[in-house]
């Protein structure tokens, strides 16, 4: 657990390590450009013997102002998810069993937060019963971009299910049925000291929270502005998953600057063995330092 000023912080995992080959996930990457940066990267995050990025899928549980916030969520079970093998189908995988151990039941969230709407991070806005996909977090207000939700509003209606892994149908649709999910817009506050930012680029409606932790100081939780800390060295290197490449690279650097301007912490969605981390200037580019 990890103190933020005040308000605590925890991740609950879901799929660990989640491999991808670093030219598949970012195509312009160059595994070579990174080896005087291998101590930094190998433990977690990248493998230099068989070129693969490392991924934590996992929510992130904060407990802030009296409430029970979960920050996206995962994959899910039960899904059909043919072309991602280790995606598909999955059962028994003690995600929920993780959350109690937080001390947390599904019916004890408040919020849902939903950085964007890609499959790995709303699997578990929704749960299989009885041969109905219904809310995991029945309680919960479910947040979401409103240029996020209207984009793949808009492709379900034109091509239903066809695309995103058919997570719009199994894992949206039914919180909207439900009437559980709020679009929300940049500056939107979840409580005191909470609000979001907009983060667009690796989605068309990508948000961001920005938590103040005292003392001046704030938290930025970034979604997939960063989906590897491969790119806080290579903040122009953005991921074959990017709606628009050349802005997330523009986001993804305002959101550096803003951070050092602030001295803020950056938790990504994504992040393996630590729980944020702070960006500093090197050799006219950025360094990542790694916070547990």
């Amino acid at each position: 657990m990890f103190d933020l000023g005040g308000t605590t912080l925890e991740k609950i995992i879901d799929l660990d390590p989640f491999r991808l080959p670093l030219d598949f996930l970012i195509p312009s990457a160059d595994i070579e450009a990174l080896r005087p940066h291998r101590s930094l990267l190998e433990q977690h995050h990248l493998d230099f013997e068989t070129g693969e990025a490392l991924l934590g899928l996992h929510s992130l549980l904060l407990r802030a102002g009296g409430l029970t916030i979960l920050i996206d969520t995962c994959v899910g079970e039960h899904k059909a998810r043919p072309r991602r093998v280790d995606w598909h189908e999955r059962a028994d995988t003690g995600y929920l069993l993780r959350l109690a151990k937080a001390g947390v039941a599904p019916e004890d969230v408040d919020i849902v937060l939903c950085t964007h709407l890609h499959a790995d991070h709303v699997g578990w806005n929704t749960r299989l019963e009885n041969g109905r996909w219904i809310p995991t977090f029945p309680n919960a207000r479910y947040l979401v971009g409103k240029a996020e939700i209207d984009h793949w509003q808009a492709e379900d209606e034109r091509s239903p299910g066809s695309h995103n892994h058919g997570a719009f149908t199994d894992s949206v649709l039914p919180i909207l049925e439900a009437g559980l999910l709020e679009k929300v817009e940049d500056g939107f506050e979840i409580g005191r000291g909470a609000r979001l930012l907009c983060l667009p680029g690796h989605s068309p409606g990508q948000v961001g929270l920005c938590l103040d932790c005292g003392r001046s100081s704030r938290a930025f939780f970034c979604g997939d502005v960063v989906q590897t800390p491969v790119q806080v060295l290579r903040p122009d290197w953005s991921s074959r998953f990017c709606f628009d490449p050349a802005l997330a690279s523009r986001t993804r650097t305002e959101l550096f600057e803003l951070a050092l301007e602030t001295d803020s912490l950056i938790i990504p969605a994504h992040l393996r063995g630590a729980l944020a981390m702070r960006v500093t200037h090197e050799a006219g580019g950025y360094r990542p330092e790694f916070i547990s």
